[in-house]
C-alpha cells in the first residue's frame, strides 16, 4: 500500500516542486502553495459527482460529449474557479509567474488524487504511464491557464484584463479536450500523443519564461 500511495503521489510532488523552484524573482509561501494543492485534491469528489450525474442521470454518454463537457470543460473551469477565488485577489499573487505556480498547485492536487483512486483500481503496472500522461498534461494545461492568470492579474486596463481571463479558461479546455479526443479518436494515440505532449512542455517552459519576464519587468517598474 505504501509503495501504490508513493507512486500515485511521487510524480505531482516531483512536477510542483520544479515549477515552484522555477520561481527565482519571489517564491510563494509554502503554506500557500500546500493549501491550493489540497483544494485540487478536494475538487476531486465533487467532479466525479458531477460527471457521474452527467452520465447516467442526464444520458450524456456519447463520446465526444463526455470527453469534452464531462472531462475537458467541468474539470477546467472547476480548477479556473478555485484559483480564482482563493488566490487571484490574494497579496501573495504579486508578480505574474505566481499564476503558473498557483495553477500547477491546484490542477496536480486534483491529478494527484485522481492518479491515486486509478491506481488503486488498476494498480501499479500503469503508474509510469500515469506520470507522464494524465499527471504531467494536467500540470502543462495549468500552465496555460496560470500564465493567462498573470497577464490578466498585472493588466493595466480592464478590457485586457478580461481578455486574459477568458483566455485563462478557453485555453485549458480547448487543450484538455483534444487531448482526450486524441484517445478517442486516434487508433494508433501513441503516434499522436508524444509529439503533441512534446509541443506542450516546449510551449509550457516558454510560457515560464515569458512569466519570469514580465515579471522583472514589473519589479523593476515598482517604486523604490
Amino acid at each position: 500500500m505504501i509503495a501504490l500511495i508513493g507512486a500515485a503521489v511521487a510524480p505531482g510532488i516531483a512536477i510542483l516542486s520544479y515549477f515552484y523552484l522555477r520561481d527565482s524573482l519571489e517564491p510563494e509561501p509554502i503554506s500557500m502553495v500546500i493549501r491550493s494543492f489540497i483544494f485540487g485534491m478536494l475538487l476531486v469528489v465533487p467532479i466525479m459527482v458531477l460527471q457521474y450525474i452527467m452520465q447516467n442521470e442526464w444520458n450524456w454518454r456519447d463520446g465526444i460529449v463526455a470527453e469534452v463537457f464531462q472531462s475537458a470543460v467541468v474539470e477546467e473551469f472547476f480548477k479556473w474557479m478555485v484559483i480564482y477565488f482563493t488566490v487571484y485577489k490574494h497579496l501573495e499573487f504579486d508578480e505574474p509567474y505566481d499564476g503558473i505556480v498557483y495553477a500547477v498547485a491546484v490542477s496536480l492536487g486534483f491529478a494527484t488524487l485522481e492518479n491515486l483512486f486509478y491506481l488503486i483500481i488498476n494498480g501499479t503496472n500503469i503508474a509510469i504511464w500515469r506520470a507522464f500522461l494524465p499527471v504531467s498534461s494536467h500540470a502543462l494545461f495549468a500552465v496555460w491557464m496560470g500564465y493567462y492568470l498573470g497577464r490578466a492579474k498585472f493588466s493595466k486596463d480592464a478590457k485586457h484584463e478580461r481578455l486574459f481571463l477568458w483566455m485563462s479558461i478557453t485555453l485549458p479546455i480547448g487543450l484538455h479536450a483534444l487531448y482526450n479526443l486524441i484517445f478517442l479518436a486516434v487508433q494508433n494515440w501513441l503516434v499522436v500523443i508524444v509529439p503533441f505532449m512534446l509541443i506542450l512542455w516546449w510551449q509550457g517552459l516558454k510560457k515560464v519564461q515569458r512569466a519570469h519576464d514580465f515579471g522583472s519587468k514589473n519589479l523593476s517598474s515598482r517604486p523604490q
